[in-house]
């Protein structure tokens, strides 16, 4: 590309030059020559004016003056009694002579010029024109080498730009080169850059938030599997912890829907009102059995009967990530306890350990967070990330002995909202 730029350039302005350089001296070696006869019609004018003066005044001609006057000219006078007068050295025979003649009151004056100065001068003048015809060409070429690189080398920084983002190194560059074409485009590759940054992000986040959510219902899994192990020879019990590993099975498609709709940025969109009971049991039943393993129990208090707006399959998962992490982090008893505020559902787990350090405190629901609770940081994270696309919130409501609340809006309000949208203000 550079080389077709300077190429081209070199073609304008050697078109260009040419195109005025030629006029141009064609137009001054004529000017040059049409000064010079001019000037010797007016010296022959001259000459034939002093002629007559002197013979009016009765003087001798003499041709050596009118030499020194008129130095190298060659001038012939004729009188009118056919006398002869030269002055100045004739031109040599062959060369390019300008003469010009004037007649008054019968004397005849020829002037001549020898054209080799005129030629000089004009040669001279060609040369100037040609110095600067050059001169345009080399400063065109200068420019044309400085336009150039001022494309090519943004074009080379975005070819090497784009061949990153191939590549899958999405930071963007931010660069600028002055020229609104190209800034454009590098606009368009930063723009690019950051999306492809935030699908690289979501899929890496997708795959640690797949591969942590899924181990909470493959343990339940697992632990229903080793229940209908043990309890082969009951058939009653075979079919009952059967029926639960099937409810565990569609908890688990549930969640990986789940995660793939939070890859993709969007709502899962199925809140429904739920009764709040179902979930607890439900999820007391999954952890009951390791619990009981462990030699802890979990207990469920408060208020029946609750109704609240969420999915189920994303509340199912925060309860089940809340008793994961007082099994893994807590100790003694495990409370459930629900609740009805003026504005929220509550449902509120907490046991009797050692609660949340104090330097987690602050930052126990953010990602990746670590300290004495190993991988906590994350499970909390995502089931915060649950809570708030039902419309809900997850809060550490007290760090020592750790409780965590689940606030959830209230099933007969939002039905309330729904029936005032459909039948419009009074």
């Amino acid at each position: 590309m550079r080389r077709r730029l300077l190429l081209s350039t070199l073609a304008v302005a050697v078109v260009a030059v040419l195109l005025l350089g030629i006029p141009l001296g064609y137009a001054t070696h004529r000017l040059l020559y049409d000064e010079a006869e001019q000037q010797v019609e007016r010296e022959a004018a001259t000459v034939v004016a002093g002629v007559n003066l002197k013979q009016e005044g009765k003087q001798s001609i003499v041709g050596d003056q009118i030499a020194r006057e008129f130095p190298s000219r060659y001038i012939v006078v004729t009188l009118a009694n056919d006398e002869v007068i030269t002055a100045g050295v004739a031109p040599p025979k062959g060369a390019h002579v300008i003469r010009k003649t004037a007649n008054d009151r019968g004397v005849r004056v020829q002037v001549s010029r020898d054209a080799a100065d005129i030629e000089a001068e004009a040669l001279r003048t060609f040369m100037l024109i040609g110095s600067l015809v050059v001169l345009g060409v080399g400063v065109a070429v200068g420019l044309a080498m400085v336009q150039a690189r001022k494309l090519t080398l943004p074009l080379i920084d975005l070819a090497e730009t784009a061949e990153r983002l191939g590549s899958g190194n999405a930071r963007p560059r931010r660069r600028r080169y002055g020229v609104p074409e190209v800034d454009r485009v590098a606009e368009v590759l930063d723009r690019s850059a950051v999306r492809i940054a935030d699908l690289l992000a979501a899929s890496r986040e997708f795959a640690s938030d797949a591969s942590h959510q899924l181990r909470t219902p493959l343990t339940a899994l697992s632990m229903r599997l080793e229940e209908m192990v043990e309890a082969a020879e009951y058939p009653d019990i075979v079919r009952e912890e059967g029926a639960a590993a099937g409810a565990q099975i569609e908890r688990l498609a549930a969640v990986v829907e789940q995660l793939l709709a939070r890859a993709k940025h969007d709502p899962t969109g199925d809140a429904v009102p739920v009764d709040v009971d179902d979930i607890v049991d439900q999820q007391v039943e999954e952890w009951e059995p390791v619990f009981r393993r462990e030699g802890r129990r979990v207990e469920v208090s408060g208020v029946r009967d609750l109704s609240a707006v969420a999915s189920p399959g994303g509340l199912s998962q925060i309860v089940a990530t809340l008793l994961d992490n007082s099994l893994m982090h807590g100790g003694g008893t495990v409370t459930i306890h629900t609740k009805e505020t003026a504005s929220s559902i509550v449902v509120e787990v907490g046991d009797e350990g050692e609660g949340v350090p104090p330097e987690l405190e602050r930052r126990v629901f953010d990602r990746n967070v670590s300290g004495r609770w190993q991988g906590t940081g994350l499970g909390l994270y995502l089931a915060r990330s649950l809570a708030t696309a039902d419309g809900g919130r997850l809060e550490l409501i007290r760090a020592r002995p750790a409780t965590f609340a689940i606030f959830l809006r209230k099933a007969d309000e939002v039905l309330l909202a729904r029936e005032r949208v459909v039948s419009g203000p009074a």
